[in-house]
């Protein structure tokens, strides 16, 4: 079975694709057609500018419209993600927890390096959670440690160890010049050094992050956009009621 699906805008199977990028071309009627040819060069048909501003000098933001042929056959598309289908609600995890682990789960979790954004790794631990999904300090069997923002790696792995963690969570929001590439492979080859990798399930999150990015980084998991805490909870019970079933390490 196949199907093929192309983008659309006003009729089903248009092309019709909207695109907005930055030029380092002065505003005026040159950027407007600099903008227009890439648009061009990338492969769309009728292209043209709907809009177009002066950001500084020497640069130009435009919106773009134009049309393609290019296709996608979306039952030839495979993705992992941490979790199932299946999501435990706040007060199943907290059941599972109680009868697979005998104990509290223990997460500590920070925004790391020099990032300063919470909203990511609030909206999983903070008891008030985000968009109506509580978070894990509203769970009753899971003891979470937020130690919030800019938190360095050493930091937060020194913390895991002092209240005997189950699992870390780290949160990237700043992705400029892939920092979080870097801030993230850090903390995994910190824990490797220390010989404490396996000691703990280690997870990413952040708008730029997804399962398969962090796994290649050597996370346990990864949580993108559209994931709570639910989420995070599930993956982690699952993978903690396999690796340490009802026995701190």
């Amino acid at each position: 079975m196949t199907t093929i699906v192309r983008p659309y805008g006003d009729t089903l199977d248009d092309g019709a694709v909207q695109l907005s990028f930055t030029l380092p071309v002065p505003f005026g009627p040159r950027g407007r057609e600099a903008a227009r040819l890439f648009v061009e060069k990338l492969g769309f048909r009728h292209a043209e500018i709907v809009h177009a501003a002066p950001l500084s000098e020497g640069f130009s933001f435009y919106v773009a419209y134009g049309r393609t042929e290019t296709s996608i056959d979306v039952d030839t598309i495979h993705v992992e993600e941490a979790t199932g289908e299946k999501l435990y609600s706040m007060n199943e995890a907290c059941e599972v927890i109680r009868a697979r682990l005998g104990r509290k789960l223990v997460v500590v979790g920070a925004c790391t390096g020099f990032d300063a954004h919470t909203v990511g790794i609030d909206a999983i631990m903070n008891m008030k959670g985000y968009n109506h999904h509580y978070g894990l300090e509203r769970y009753q069997e899971v003891e979470a440690h937020n130690l919030g923002a800019q938190v360095p790696n050493e930091k937060l792995i020194d913390y895991a160890v002092k209240v005997n963690a189950d699992a870390i969570l780290v949160s990237q929001i700043v992705t400029q010049k892939d920092v979080h590439i870097r801030n993230l492979t850090e903390l995994i080859e910190l824990l490797e050094a220390r010989g404490l990798r396996e000691r703990f399930v280690v997870c990413a999150g952040g708008t730029r992050i997804s399962n398969k990015l962090a796994v290649e980084l050597g996370y346990d998991a990864g949580f993108g956009q559209g994931t709570y805490a639910e989420h995070v909870a599930t993956f982690l019970i699952e993978r903690l009621g396999v690796k340490h079933p009802g026995v701190r390490s």
